[in-house]
């Protein structure tokens, strides 16, 4: 049913503004849409992510986004700390660290927050 659906992420922000300075400023991104009150929408390569402001922003404690990188995740987490983004450090069983990139084989992940707490993460795969 659902199979051959796209998916886009919805991230709840509790002050759209400063969510705006970060999604623009930091990542990147470039809104596609702004007609909406209290809503962003960005694309992000063949995704629309929306942001909306929510009363419920910042509850999730789980993986809001991921974001597929490639072999580009190294460069970006150095982008993105030039920026003054900060990343997150988390252990898992059969998980090394190099810089903020958590390494599992093949596998480079980096995970970081927007100023609501939504946690994103960089992945190679």
């Amino acid at each position: 049913m659902l199979g051959d659906k796209d998916a886009n992420p919805t991230i709840a922000v509790k002050n759209l503004d400063a969510a705006i300075g970060f999604y623009e400023g930091k990542l990147g991104l470039t809104r596609i849409h702004a007609d909406q009150r209290g809503v962003a929408l960005y694309k992000g390569g063949s995704s629309t992510i929306m942001v909306y402001e929510s009363q419920f922003a910042g509850t999730n404690r789980a993986t809001a986004v991921t974001w597929l990188a490639g072999g580009d995740v190294d460069e970006i987490v150095k982008a993105l700390k030039a920026k003054g983004v900060a990343f997150e450090k988390y252990e898992f069983p059969g998980t090394k660290h190099e810089g903020e990139v958590h390494v599992q084989g093949t596998h480079r992940i980096a995970w970081f927050k927007d100023p609501d707490g939504n946690i994103h993460a960089l992945s190679s795969q």
